[in-house]
């Protein structure tokens, strides 16, 4: 099946008693043993296991193209657990623009536990210079946060390979619609379902998605179910609902985020415009190679100081200014402020997510904004 009847109808699992078309919310956190001590409805208890979560696993893992799915209650818990997963002492290469949630992971709370190099990924020989006897995990993140650098996913998977290293990808910003990570030869596939996934800036979510059901994923699965990080039954359950109109709000996104990068790149106050899909990107054919489509995300340099870019900043009236992604509304963020002085964000950078709003609107409240 196509991506946009899977997402429909994958999730559709639970067959309740009452005939429900829409899988129910299962809220019991418990369930019954048959008379040899087995659960015959598969569930023993909603820490491990729950109708709703299994739905979501489901969806997504078939989206990926993956034998399995684990979902926590943030991203943020994902890059935590798979990194709990490594043995102490492995060594991690990372992006030089890793998202800044899980860069902050590795700087705060595996510092003394893990190595890690943040590098230019968009260099494959730097990678392979990287690379050391205890390399473990290359980690990669393309489109990138902020600054939507792309990495060439086959052959990072085939440095990997010939090292016998696992490529995690975190996917977020390309959502499954989009690019799908396994086919071109990671092992395992991220997303921050708060953004794409969810859609609706109303639900927190992480989930990862394998290729495999190896080692190294059932110590995954293992610190899923006994460190008990997951999303509770409403929650799957609003991702499933939402996941049933993604394909169609990435047709969405991806059509305003076209327009948008152009109006931006022939505006007289913007110094540069990050975008995957424009020509000048400088990784614009690996991305025509391995995404279907480029998305909502973007970021652009105002021209002139952090002054200049707040003062555009504070003059949005569409735009929500806030943190996330991925929603149906636009967003907009001064990266800097929120990462603080230790951040290699350009002070001058904007990102914004393009919403569903129509395309004029946005691009008036835009113009507004930098006259």
């Amino acid at each position: 099946m196509k991506p946009e009847t899977l997402a429909i109808h994958a999730s559709n699992l639970v067959k309740s008693a009452t005939g429900d078309v829409t899988p129910p919310i299962n809220l019991s956190t418990t369930f019954f043993r048959d008379e040899h001590g087995g659960y015959p409805g598969g569930h023993m208890y909603s820490r491990v296991s729950n109708p709703n979560r299994s739905a979501l696993e489901n969806t997504v893992a078939k989206l990926e193209f993956g034998e399995d799915a684990a979902a926590f209650a943030s991203g943020n818990n994902c890059g935590l657990s798979l990194f709990q997963a490594f043995k102490p002492g492995s060594h991690i290469i990372a992006p030089d623009d890793m998202y800044w949630g899980i860069k902050k992971q590795l700087l705060t709370i595996f510092n003394e536990i893990l190595e890690f190099d943040f590098i230019d990924q968009t260099d494959l020989e730097l990678i392979k210079a990287t690379i050391k006897p205890n390399t473990k995990l290359i980690w990669i993140e393309t489109p990138s946060n902020p600054l939507l650098k792309i990495t060439d996913i086959e052959e990072i998977s085939k440095i990997a390979k010939a090292h016998q290293i696992t490529l995690a990808c975190d996917s977020t910003f390309a959502s499954p619609i989009l690019q799908n990570p396994i086919l071109l030869g990671a092992d395992i596939v991220m997303h921050s379902s708060t953004k794409y996934l969810g859609g609706h800036s109303d639900v927190l979510g992480g989930i990862l998605v394998t290729a495999k059901k190896d080692e190294l994923w059932e110590k995954i699965k293992n610190i899923q179910q006994t460190g008990g990080a997951v999303p509770s039954p409403f929650d799957c359950f609003l991702l499933c609902r939402s996941i049933k109109t993604l394909a169609y709000r990435m047709k969405g996104h991806c059509e305003n985020g076209k327009k948008v990068a152009q109006y931006l790149v022939n505006h007289s106050k913007v110094e540069a415009v990050f975008y995957p899909g424009l020509a000048t990107h400088p990784q614009h054919e690996i991305a025509i190679k391995q995404m279907s489509d480029f998305g909502g995300m973007m970021s652009f340099l105002v021209k002139g100081d952090a002054d200049e870019t707040n003062r555009v900043v504070n003059k949005v009236r569409l735009f929500a200014q806030a943190t996330s992604l991925g929603g149906v509304e636009s967003l907009i963020e001064h990266r800097y402020s929120v990462e603080g002085p230790d951040s290699k964000t350009p002070k001058n950078l904007l990102r914004i997510s393009v919403g569903l709003e129509h395309v004029d609107d946005i691009i008036a409240d835009l113009e507004q904004a930098l006259s």
